[in-house]
């Protein structure tokens, strides 16, 4: 009877124990639908393209002239559905009349067309399902980058990035393409442009998503702008954690805290981010902000941010650094709401297109493609010409959001199984990835 008892004991236990270790594998994963994630991605690319064409319109008409602000010299909320003021590089037989300072929205007759903030990123999706790799090599990127970039026509190339090309065609191959002794453009700001997308690729674990993007930035970053480019990849990466948080302001705070707590605190970016989101949180208005940015970092060059001291073309308006601070005070004060991010960042001044487009693509891929629609209240354009500015891939260059996301999600399936540990359960379209 005695041993029967404890018979009885023993299944009860490895019963209890069998459950117990059922619920823990449960919740030792982070469940991803692969269905929302379809949409999500198709808000990246659909958020990004609104936030890139409406950035472009102010594109450098406003970097600041060393001294005191005057009226003018920036524009303020004020400015927004006034007319665009000319850019540094545009004279008197530009006509600007007829063009406003407003959204840039494409009806579903229309096609985007691709521009320097998308078309790297677009290239590099491409390359990894062509190579069926996870993480590109340095002969794969220069391949890619001779085959579909124009080397005598208009190729939509600048600072770095042309400089890196250069190097490219005359046989060397990333990092040594960033390299300061080779590329005197290291610093400014083109890897932030081309590689946010990893972090997509990577959900919820931004250390390889860092692995998988550290040979794309280092193609034309090195330092502080790699740094920076880093940040953004992160919170692309942690926008999948399913961390409960109450809005989209709480999520995008969070987001950048988590990216915050990565920099080198004796470098000048996580000195650029403390001080903005002091500013942020003591209440003051972002054009104040904005212009306090301007003051410390440009004229006085603080926190040993020193383009300045270099006399570069523009004040060095396309550098890494200032468009870093620019893009902290559209995310702080832009508060997670689309429109209003996307307003702030193209109002703020300097190279107005990329802090723009890096949180249209964030915001855009967190709300996803059908909130994005219901933002603008309306059907908008799923079609995308990358042969505007790229070439040598399929279909001409047209292709759809539907197309480039089931194109990501095959990168994510690979990175799931691959390097993540995880699993992919079939039957519920789910990414199952260890928590």
């Amino acid at each position: 009877m005695s041993f029967m008892k404890n018979i009885s004991l023993f299944l009860i236990i490895s019963i209890l124990t069998s459950c117990s270790s059922l619920n823990k594998e449960e919740q030792a994963f982070i469940e991803i639908s692969k269905e929302n994630y379809q949409d999500q991605l198709e808000g990246f690319w659909l958020g990004q393209l609104i936030a890139n064409w409406t950035g472009l319109i102010t594109e450098n008409d406003k970097i600041g002239n060393i001294g005191e602000i005057k009226t003018g010299d920036f524009y303020t909320r004020e400015d927004w559905g006034k007319t665009d003021q000319r850019s540094i590089w545009e004279d008197d037989s530009v006509d600007k009349s007829n063009i406003k300072i407003d959204f840039i929205l494409k009806s579903e007759d229309e096609i985007w067309g691709s521009d320097d903030d998308t078309d790297i990123e677009y290239m590099y999706q491409y390359l990894q399902n062509f190579y069926e790799t996870n993480i590109l090599t340095p002969s794969q990127i220069r391949e890619g980058w001779l085959r579909h970039i124009y080397i005598e026509e208009e190729n939509y190339l600048w600072v770095s990035n042309q400089r890196a090309f250069d190097l490219m065609l005359e046989g060397f191959e990333p990092p040594e393409t960033s390299s300061p002794e080779k590329n005197e453009f290291y610093d400014m700001i083109d890897a932030q442009l081309t590689t946010e997308i990893f972090g997509l690729f990577s959900p919820t674990k931004p250390e390889f998503a860092i692995e998988m993007s550290r040979l794309p930035i280092q193609t034309t970053a090195r330092e502080e702008a790699q740094e920076i480019a880093e940040f953004y990849v992160r919170m692309y990466s942690n926008a999948s954690n399913t961390k409960n948080l109450k809005s989209i302001k709480e999520k995008m705070i969070w987001l950048a805290n988590e990216s915050r707590s990565k920099l080198n605190n004796n470098l000048y970016p996580s000195k650029m981010y403390d001080y903005i989101k002091g500013l942020y949180d003591s209440g003051i208005k972002w054009e104040q902000t904005r212009d306090s940015i301007y003051h410390r970092y440009q004229v006085n060059q603080k926190d040993e941010y020193n383009i300045t001291s270099k006399n570069l073309y523009c004040n060095g308006c396309y550098a890494a650094g200032i468009n870093f601070a620019s893009s902290l005070v559209s995310l702080f004060y832009g508060e997670g709401d689309l429109k209003e991010t996307i307003k702030i960042g193209t109002l703020a001044g300097w190279d107005s297109d990329n802090p723009t487009s890096t949180w249209g693509g964030l915001i855009g891929f967190i709300i996803g493609r059908e909130m994005v629609e219901k933002e603008f209240n309306m059907k908008l354009s799923n079609k995308f010409n990358i042969h505007r500015t790229r070439k040598n891939f399929p279909n001409d260059g047209i292709d759809t959001f539907e197309n480039m996301a089931k194109n990501g999600i095959k990168i994510v399936d690979k990175v799931v199984l691959e390097e993540l540990n995880g699993k992919i359960d079939s039957e519920n379209k789910l990414w199952l990835i260890p928590k």
